[in-house]
């Protein structure tokens, strides 16, 4: 046998697993000899074919074994190469784990407070409401193409300011620098920003929004500006720069702000909480209620309570304390605290469900059970309370214009997002809107005087309600508004409550009404006297 035919047998024999029968091995033998002498070059070519197929699955088999790691990983390297190229991949995993080490940190954590909107909340097309569309504060909007028109007026204030007060810049960036590493703590996730760049966008944000809050106590004509100034100036543009400002995404830390401020105002450094209160006045059109603050005086004298931005704690931005202006005395004892009465949900699926958010019926619902609304007249928007003596829902007056959006979703989403804050606005606005689910109830409410309506249709206040808290995640056992729909709730089930209620709307809704049925009354009162007389004079007669 030919050396080609010799290692066609034995690669035979290796690649089918015969049997080692000296018979099986001879008909083989004389079966590859035949074709090897009726064709010498096909037998060549089909050996070498074999031998090729041999190489390409022992090459597969390697691959899919789960060995070290080889030079194979990294194709087109050999050697060295690979190797180099295995440090690199193993390094940028190590940088990797290292700033997840960083980002774990307890301190990084603890002093976050300005977030970006995360996506769930975005749904829905809201992202005007989120997203500035003036003015960019902060490094989350920083450079933007359409709000770069707003930065030659930032240097226009910070110049106003250098050349009032007869400072030099470099004042300002030393107090921005000195506190950078704190600063750059509050914003979420890597800025991108080097430290040059950083400092220069806090300093003209900052000394922009101090001579806003200024302007807007002590007039723009007293720090210099023209009145016809495009954007120093209480008209034009000021309405859609308050709006922006008072998103979460587009805060400054209040401490930079205080920082500044007392370089500006040295006899305002013991007043911590001055800057808030100028910030408050600021953002005062913003206030969804048009009632006037209480009196300086209660009765008998005693003192009334006032919101101190600053009694508890430091102020983190101006959302924040803006927040807890609207709130005002929430955090003393009076608040109400949530209370767990629907036993069949749980805690543990807290999930974005229109079902778990169903504090309470509908304005029509709430009618037709008996329930009637009045307007509370306080300040405090929040502050709502049930007579279940008398079935009177009382409810201060909401005012709703085209900053109402925007600020309920900001204010919603720091809450979602901030664990060390309570969620008393967005238990708020589900309350509303589940009282609110048709243009019926927005005009209801509005006759009842609880309702002001500036934004336009009925139907535009009900859809914005409607809208609000779609994708918030909330759990209506944690709302300290649970005890209050409680009581609703309660005298909603009530089956009498729901037939008065309908004995009055069909028979007593007005004057006429009331007199037909005084004078059908009357009609079988003698009626009936007249039918017993009768009867009686027939089994009793007179003598």
């Amino acid at each position: 046998m030919c050396a080609n035919c010799q290692s066609l047998f034995s690669f035979i024999l290796k690649k089918k697993k015969l049997s080692s029968s000296p018979k099986i091995q001879k008909r083989r033998r004389d079966q590859i000899e035949m074709v090897a002498v009726f064709n010498k070059e096909l037998l060549s070519w089909y050996l070498i074919t074999l031998k090729l197929n041999q190489a390409v699955e022992t090459g597969l088999q390697n691959a899919q074994s789960p060995t070290n790691l080889t030079p194979l990983d990294f194709p087109g390297k050999k050697g060295d190469e690979a190797a180099a190229a295995e440090s690199e991949w193993v390094v940028a995993i190590k940088e990797k784990l290292e700033q997840a080490r960083a980002d774990d940190g307890a301190c990084a954590w603890g002093k976050l407070s300005i977030y970006r909107i995360p996506q769930s909340l975005r749904v829905g097309g809201d992202d005007k409401a989120y997203i500035p569309q003036t003015v960019s504060l902060g490094p989350y909007h920083h450079g933007r193409k359409r709000l770069r028109g707003m930065d030659r007026h930032k240097w226009r204030a910070l110049h106003r300011v250098l050349e009032r007060t007869g400072h030099r810049v470099e004042l300002y960036l030393d107090a921005v620098r000195e506190v950078e590493e704190r600063a750059r703590a509050c914003y979420e996730g890597p800025l991108g920003l080097p430290s040059k760049d950083f400092v220069e966008m806090l300093v003209l944000d900052a000394v922009f929004a101090l001579e806003l809050f200024q302007g807007a106590a002590a007039g723009f004509a007293a720090l210099g500006y023209s009145r016809n100034d495009p954007v120093f100036a209480m008209r034009g543009a000021m309405h859609s720069i308050q709006r922006d400002m008072i998103m979460l995404e587009n805060q400054i830390p209040l401490f930079v702000l205080d920082r500044l401020h007392a370089i500006q105002c040295p006899a305002a450094t013991a007043d911590r909480g001055a800057v808030a209160r100028l910030a408050l006045r600021f953002f005062d059109p913003l206030m969804p209620t048009d009632e006037p603050p209480p009196p300086q005086t209660r009765g008998g004298g005693r003192p009334a309570v006032f919101f101190d931005p600053l009694t508890d704690q430091g102020g983190l931005h101006c959302l924040e304390v803006f927040r807890r202006s609207l709130l005002l005395v929430r955090t003393g004892p009076n608040k109400p605290a949530p209370r767990v009465w629907i036993k069949r949900w749980s805690h543990a699926g807290r999930v974005a469900d229109r079902r778990r958010q169903q504090l309470i019926h509908c304005v029509t619902e709430l009618k037709e059970a008996g329930i009637k609304f009045k307007r509370k007249k306080t300040d405090r928007f929040w502050d709502i309370d049930f007579d279940s003596s008398r079935g009177v829902l009382h409810v201060p007056q909401l005012l709703v214009h085209d900053g109402t959006k925007s600020l309920f979703l900001n204010l919603i989403a720091f809450e979602q997002r901030h664990l060390e804050c309570t969620n008393d606005v967005t238990s708020y606005v589900i309350f509303m809107d589940n009282l609110i689910d048709s243009p019926a109830d927005v005009s209801y409410l509005h006759y009842c005087g609880i309702i002001e309506n500036w934004l336009g249709s009925d139907a535009e206040v009900a859809d914005l309600f409607n809208r609000l808290c779609r994708e918030v995640v909330f759990d209506i056992n944690d709302s300290s508004l649970s005890r209050l729909s409680e009581k609703v709730n309660r005298y909603y089930d009530h089956r009498w409550n729901a037939w008065r209620a309908s004995l009055t709307h069909k028979y007593f809704n007005n004057p006429w009404s009331i007199i037909s049925f005084l004078a059908a009354l009357v009609l079988l009162v003698l009626t009936l006297a007249q039918t017993f007389y009768t009867v009686y004079a027939y089994y009793a007669p007179t003598s």
